[in-house]
């Protein structure tokens, strides 16, 4: 099992605002640079913590994702604005198998994944192997 937290401001774009150009016909999808910042961002942070073997067999993956308090909101308050969780933990997961973190995120077989308001912002992530 592994812990860590990622003390940063978490990324708000999600993989779900790639764009698509047509040249020809044909479709060429690409990332937006809000896109590319934030993949940036978490790879840079990511890799500090990247295990020295590749998680093999079943996962599980549970993240805390904390945002900066805005308005009227308190620490530890759930954030129940968007980014829709599932749209987060795609980039995240996109890096994490591009870091080595497992050869496929496919082997995540159980997902806790959490988002709140909080004075401390960043990403808390736990990697668990599972029997």
């Amino acid at each position: 099992m592994i812990s860590f937290f990622l003390h940063m401001i978490p990324p708000t774009v999600t993989h779900q605002e790639k764009q698509v150009h047509v040249v020809k016909g044909k479709p060429f999808f690409y990332e937006p640079e809000e896109l590319k910042a934030a993949r940036t961002k978490l790879k840079a942070h990511l890799s500090k913590h990247s295990p020295s073997e590749p998680f093999t067999g079943p996962i599980r993956l549970i993240t805390k994702w904390c945002f900066p308090i805005t308005g009227k909101h308190t620490n530890g308050e759930y954030k129940t604005t968007k980014p829709d969780t599932d749209n987060l933990q795609k980039l995240l997961k996109d890096v994490m198998t591009d870091l080595g973190y497992w050869k496929d995120d496919a082997l995540v077989a159980s997902e806790i994944t959490e988002k709140f308001w909080s004075d401390v912002p960043g990403i808390f992530i736990s990697l668990e192997r599972l029997e």
